[in-house]
């Protein structure tokens, strides 16, 4: 149906296909680099809806799978592992693995605590990240790029692009299969309810677990892919603050909403790149506090379009 929000949403992915001929035509490379990196966060975005826009569970370490994946494909590549079939998988794997126990053990509690429970271990993981001098501590590690052989080459930039939004359209098509499966249903349904749920016999547990150690993995996968846009680990890319900013872009997208994230994550790295500049024309100096005029516009967003960006688009058909 021709709908004002899928027309913008197919003008958004049509202009997210075709950014790198964008990009060369008009000569502006740099805005592929930016480009890159609002696919790669939103891959992550669409992950962490998973759980809290679907799912209600406010998770405040989700960024320590874009570490648990990025640090998997630079520890493997320091020990001269290059090959992408090897370091993929287990960088897929130690995320779903963490994901997995991280779940096991938070989601036995609610509110706050489930909160504060998965800040604790992403700070852990952070901390422990901080202490690995064999790979840089908090000055991070230089790594080389995942091969393909005979496949991709990733040191190009506009292929690198490609699979990146390749990935992300994956990730939107699992999530719509996910929101809309019975599957789905449930984790929305215990989100309200989840006594009810529990008294018609699902059992609640089993289903939150599941998906929070599928959106653990997505999550790795966006670290996986953010490792390979720098070259480049280190611990901030799993401190609380990328945490925080990845609920923010959900919140401001929309959540519980397939595109919201992706709304979000655009909005975040517009007004990011946009405001310092703009600030810095009215006083010089004033660009690195772009976060005190970006904070009233989430707060007014809060406010008056509680469906995120996403709602100013209309009703959902």
């Amino acid at each position: 149906m021709r709908t004002p929000r899928g027309l913008i949403t197919a003008l958004v992915l049509l202009v997210l296909a075709v950014l790198p001929l964008l990009t060369q035509a008009f000569d502006q490379r740099y805005l592929l680099s930016i480009g890159t990196r609002i696919v790669i966060w939103s891959i992550a975005a669409v992950s962490l809806n998973m759980i809290l826009g679907y799912g209600g569970l406010v998770s405040f370490g989700h960024a320590v799978f874009f570490g648990i994946g990025g640090y998997a494909v630079g520890i493997l590549s320091a020990h001269g592992v290059s090959s992408g079939w090897i370091q993929w998988p287990v960088a897929l794997i130690a995320a779903t693995l963490w994901a997995a126990l991280i779940g096991a053990l938070s989601l036995r509690t609610r509110g706050l605590y489930f909160i504060m429970i998965t800040l604790a271990f992403a700070q852990l993981v952070y901390y422990v990240g901080g202490g690995l001098e064999a790979y840089g501590a908090d000055d991070g590690l230089n790594i080389s790029r995942s091969r393909f052989p005979g496949l991709i080459d990733l040191r190009d930039k506009a292929t690198f692009y490609w699979l990146c939004f390749a990935a992300l359209c994956g990730t939107l098509w699992f999530c719509s299969r996910f929101a809309n499966s019975r599957f789905g249903h449930v984790i929305r349904g215990a989100k309200s309810n989840d006594l009810r749920m529990t008294a018609l016999g699902f059992p609640v547990f089993r289903y939150r677990l599941v998906a929070f150690t599928l959106s653990g993995t997505f999550g790795g996968l966006a670290g996986i892919l953010l490792a390979n846009e720098g070259a480049y680990i280190s611990p901030a890319m799993m401190s609380w603050v990328k945490s925080g900013d990845l609920i923010v872009i959900v919140v401001l997208g929309g959540m519980g909403t397939l595109f919201g994230p992706l709304f979000g994550t655009i909005a975040f790295f517009v007004l990011e790149e946009s405001l310092p500049p703009l600030l810095n024309l009215f006083a010089k100096g004033w660009g690195e506090y772009w976060q005190i005029v970006f904070g009233p516009m989430l707060i007014l967003i809060a406010l008056y379009a509680r469906g995120g960006i996403d709602s100013l688009f209309g009703q959902r058909s």
